[in-house]
């Protein structure tokens, strides 16, 4: 049941990290519904950026010419009742970038300093108001280390590969071990690469969604944000 709307003074931000494939995005929807709140999937930009390199034919081992289109660039959220819509330079590419291999070149491409400074600015002014909740890979450490709640979700190789396959069905040719390989490699750039890399925050509530389900993992994330808002 969707909670009833509370002013700008007592809404809080609320940052979910994790691990591709964990549940973060599809929880972070529902979170955000249930309380009113304003969707960020910092994800969706990266891998805007991701498909506009591609397109101009930019490798993430050319940083300077990254660098260089990057400025240049115009990546636009627009927030809705029930998804956000990415722009990249007013084209509406919400559903080009969830693609494999989007999404493994926006793990790399992140890793460019002027790239990842720029978008975590637009996050950070995104949250400024209050009522958010944001995912990714580094909210709760970097972009938004005073969210007053924070979540760091994970799950087994195996099962997130299984909910990639599901999510992917029908739109990539991808099996299920190409997946788990994918991920693997995407898990080792996220928790090695120099800059913000994915790790629990100190202050972060760890939460394995392996067995559990959308429903539990979101009102339990529901509960605690209520209980934060009403001061207990």
């Amino acid at each position: 049941m969707k909670q009833a709307s509370r002013s700008t003074q007592a809404r809080i931000n609320i940052a979910i990290d994790g691990p591709a494939g964990a549940g973060k995005s599809t929880v972070a929807r529902h979170v955000a519904r249930e309380l009113s709140y304003v969707y960020i999937d910092t994800g969706a930009m990266y891998r805007a950026v991701a498909l506009h390199m591609n397109r101009r034919g930019i490798s993430p081992d050319e940083p300077e010419r990254a660098t260089e289109e990057m400025k240049q660039l115009q990546v636009e959220l627009i927030p809705g009742d029930d998804r956000q819509s990415i722009l990249l330079n007013g084209e509406d590419v919400t559903e080009l970038i969830r693609t494999p291999e989007v999404s493994l070149q926006a793990s790399k491409f992140a890793q460019i300093a002027l790239i990842r400074e720029t978008l975590v600015h637009m996050q950070r002014q995104l949250a400024e108001r209050k009522g958010t909740v944001m995912d990714g890979r580094d909210i709760g450490t970097h972009v938004l280390p005073h969210a007053e709640q924070k979540w760091f979700l994970t799950a087994t190789v195996e099962e997130r590969a299984r909910r990639r396959y599901v999510e992917w069905q029908g739109k990539e040719q991808i099996t299920m071990e190409q997946l788990i390989k994918d991920i693997a490699e995407r898990d080792h750039q996220d928790a090695t690469r120099a800059i913000s890399p994915l790790k629990q925050a100190d202050d972060a509530m760890l939460l394995d969604t392996t067995y559990m389900s959308i429903d539990e993992i979101v009102q339990r994330m529901v509960k605690q944000a209520n209980s934060i808002l009403d001061g207990e």
